[in-house]
């Protein structure tokens, strides 16, 4: 953790309503240098950072950043749930059938019709999320072979 990212984050933190410790410091800084981490890639992040720090004080933690919208929690289908820094837009998520790898993908230019349901149903609709699956240039290279 460099001394010039700490300052930063504390402040977040406290933006946020959350107190500051070492172990939010470590995890934001984590998640945000990751590329859609799972808790066990930041739970080993997070220790490399601070030394010790048990999975249950990660899992309260990424609870408490995702609660305030400093982190985003993904769920893609049939692998554990991802943690990633890039929050407060509409954003998607491409998923690779084969290998699992998860990257972002914007949403439609222009303007946001992903956010334009077919029939909203009275919900006064902020965010849509949208997941494509496919092969990673990787996997398609490979089953080409």
């Amino acid at each position: 953790m460099t001394a010039s990212q700490t300052p930063a984050t504390a402040d977040e933190l406290r933006g946020a309503g959350l107190r500051v410790t070492a172990a939010r410091v470590a995890l934001l800084e984590t998640v945000r240098h990751g590329d859609h981490l799972d808790v066990e890639a930041i739970t080993a992040g997070v220790r490399d950072r601070i030394g010790h720090v048990s999975v249950q004080a990660v899992y309260d933690a990424l609870h408490a950043l995702t609660a305030a919208g400093l982190v985003r929690r993904i769920e893609p289908a049939g692998g554990p749930a991802r943690f990633e820094g890039r929050v407060r837009d509409n954003h998607h998520h491409l998923v690779c059938r084969s290998c699992g790898a998860v990257a972002d993908v914007d949403c439609a230019v222009g303007e946001a019709p992903c956010l334009t349901a077919s029939d909203d149903r009275g919900f006064s609709i902020d965010e849509a999320e949208v997941v494509y699956r496919g092969l990673c240039p990787a996997c398609s290279t490979t089953s080409s072979s």
